[in-house]
């Protein structure tokens, strides 16, 4: 299995193309829409970057794969099926409590529908998925948000971890979202992810990097399990639910929170195009 990581500097986001050298099958994880703050308007030079990979490679892209509905970025699912037809779009089916939440906050009305039909794949805990030659487990991750998922693939011993788990000088993913709960991420990751073999690779949605290193994109498990800032194997939930906690009452709002949200939990469906801008307007919380 081959994996070709795309840093965006914008939003610190790792979107991951995963590929069968064999076969040419293969798969997307959290892919970047770039989104202009200062005027609203979207477009998708990072997204094409991506697409380039996969037509100079000559692969045939079963699916793109949502770790959760972002909140630090716009999703490019719809870009990717456009430019790839035989693509699906899949992320947790517990997707459809972010949308009657998230729905309500924008107020968008009975037409926004709530039960997650504008994605291709409601995946459930612990669905086995194909993608061509490739294959993979959904492990259900929330804490987060209720919608995280982790993608494992078993055979290579890689695990895909949204932003429930990070590089371990970084910790783990806020919990201080509608629906989060430092609780529950306590669970998903001792649970799911700290159970997994301790060779396993963890490859984050995100890095930060401090100046005093470089960009990481992967560490196994058992450097976790010693190391992670906030959840190491002898952290007790209420050591860390008490820490998580105190930490998010001091975080500011991700600054793309209402623009990322509005669309992420519409699979990335855009509205019209104006002239030669693509603008996302969206409607203020209620």
């Amino acid at each position: 299995m081959e994996i070709r990581p795309f840093y965006d500097t914008a939003t610190c986001t790792l979107t991951y193309l995963i590929w069968d050298a064999g076969t040419k099958d293969a798969l997307l994880i959290d892919p970047v829409l770039d989104y202009d703050q200062t005027d609203g308007s979207i477009s998708d030079d990072s997204a094409r970057h991506v697409q380039e990979e996969i037509k100079n490679e000559g692969l045939r892209l079963h699916w793109v794969l949502e770790t959760h509905a972002h909140a630090d970025h716009l999703t490019a699912a719809q870009k990717f099926k456009a430019w790839n037809p035989q693509a699906k779009v899949g992320i947790s089916e517990r997707i459809r409590e972010v949308q009657a939440t998230f729905g309500d906050k924008f107020g968008l009305g009975k037409e926004f529908r709530r039960d997650g039909s504008q994605f291709d794949m409601l995946f459930t805990d612990g669905q086995k998925v194909q993608a061509g030659t490739l294959s993979f487990v959904v492990l259900s991750t929330p804490g987060h948000t209720p919608a995280c998922s982790s993608y494992y693939f078993e055979k290579e011993r890689t695990l895909f971890s949204g932003d429930s788990v990070f590089m371990p000088d970084l910790g783990t993913g806020r919990c201080d979202f509608p629906g989060a709960s430092a609780e529950q991420l306590f669970r998903s990751i001792t649970r799911k992810i700290y159970s997994l073999p301790k060779e396993t690779r963890v490859c984050p949605g995100h890095d930060y990097p401090p100046s005093s290193r470089e960009l990481r994109w992967n560490c196994p498990v058992a450097e976790q399990l010693e190391n992670n800032l906030h959840l190491q194997e002898t952290t007790t939930k209420s050591e860390y639910v008490s820490f998580r906690t105190g930490r998010d009452a001091t975080l500011t709002p991700p600054k793309l929170l209402y623009p990322s949200l509005f669309l992420n939990i519409r699979a990335g469906q855009l509205p019209e195009a104006q002239g030669d801008k693509m603008l996302l307007t969206v409607p203020p919380l209620v």
